[in-house]
């Protein structure tokens, strides 16, 4: 399976981390607001791993496909409309990208991840959440960086959730004898959720599909699986692959917190937490092994992200060293 980042098609040995920072690079150069410690920044990012550099070849070969287009100008007029702090900037410098590289090589782009997601009926940015309701009355609540399509026929309301998380509610049970006869049904990479009159939420990670059942009941059913379908009940939680499904385990607060605007963590390991947050957040943020055990708890509002690591210093031995304004590490405090 490859990787789709900004665009571009990453192959298998490129590792999603890296390519989302590459990506956050490519971005944070094409602004034009990148200063000498930036870019010093960013070499030494290149440098460290050599994934880095593999993903950051990708990007130079794309960017160097679009400067040779018509002179240069899709190049220039991706640099005019690509400011790290807009998500609608960072959505078109996917899309031009992709257009840019289907109207030079004469490629199919429509399958890409990106483009799907780019693509898709309802849709959020990075940090961004958003409520929508559909044609049957059913509630979505799209969490950060989350994209899916819409398919209702007379015989099936179809979801298909591209990208990131978002929470269902279709409604109460007594409305439901007309949704027995056209189910509503969620897919992912992984497989199918039914809903049985319900409140869930589907988390597409990147390996494998989270459902957790706020309300009533959901039936799974693995892609390539099908005969391990398994009902979820209210209460509770399971993950899930295209072959398999694990044991289902009950919910905690921490699971449905993001729809409450919060983030907790309870007991939780620093480098998890870190790895959560940095899915509200533009700009390359990571964790050093040396605290990455850490554990602690509290509760933290979504709505901003660069409070939430500042106050971490507050319950743990660590500092947020700020490498530049799109690169930031917590590490043991000095």
């Amino acid at each position: 399976m490859t990787n789709d980042v900004a665009g571009f098609q990453l192959s298998p040995q490129v590792r999603s981390a890296s390519a989302d920072a590459a990506a956050q690079w490519l971005t944070c150069m094409m602004s034009g607001e990148m200063n000498e410690k930036d870019y010093g920044q960013w070499q030494q990012w290149r440098r460290a791993d050599p994934d880095h550099e593999r993903a950051w070849q990708h990007i130079e070969a794309v960017s160097a496909r679009l400067r040779s287009l018509h002179g240069g100008a899709a190049y220039q007029s991706l640099a005019s409309v690509t400011a790290p702090a807009s998500p609608e900037r960072r959505n078109l410098l996917g899309v031009l990208l992709m257009l840019g590289i289907a109207g030079s090589t004469g490629f199919t782009v429509t399958r890409t991840q990106t483009f799907r997601q780019l693509a898709a009926d309802y849709r959020t940015g990075v940090g961004e959440q958003r409520n929508f309701t559909l044609d049957d009355g059913t509630e979505l609540l799209l969490n950060t960086a989350s994209a899916v399509d819409v398919r209702f026929d007379g015989e099936r309301r179809l979801l298909r959730l591209q990208a990131g998380e978002v929470m269902i509610n279709t409604g109460h049970l007594e409305k439901q004898s007309a949704a027995r006869e056209r189910p509503f049904i969620v897919t992912t990479a992984d497989g199918y959720v039914r809903a049985l009159g319900t409140r869930f939420v589907v988390r597409q990670q990147s390996d494998s599909t989270q459902v957790a059942v706020l309300e009533h009941a959901v039936e799974i059913t693995p892609a390539d699986a099908p005969q391990n379908a398994q009902l979820l009940q209210a209460g509770e939680t399971l993950m899930f692959t295209r072959d398999a499904l694990k044991p289902a385990a009950r919910i905690n607060d921490r699971m449905a917190a993001w729809t409450q605007g919060q983030l907790i963590a309870d007991d939780m390991r620093l480098a998890d937490f870190i790895a959560e947050l940095r899915r509200y957040r533009r700009g390359v943020l990571r964790c050093d092994p040396a605290v990455a055990d850490l554990r602690f708890s509290g509760v933290f509002p979504l709505r901003d992200p660069e409070q939430i690591l500042a106050l971490l210093p507050n319950s743990l031995p660590v500092r947020v060293r700020q490498h530049s304004r799109y690169w930031s590490v917590v590490e043991p405090r000095a």
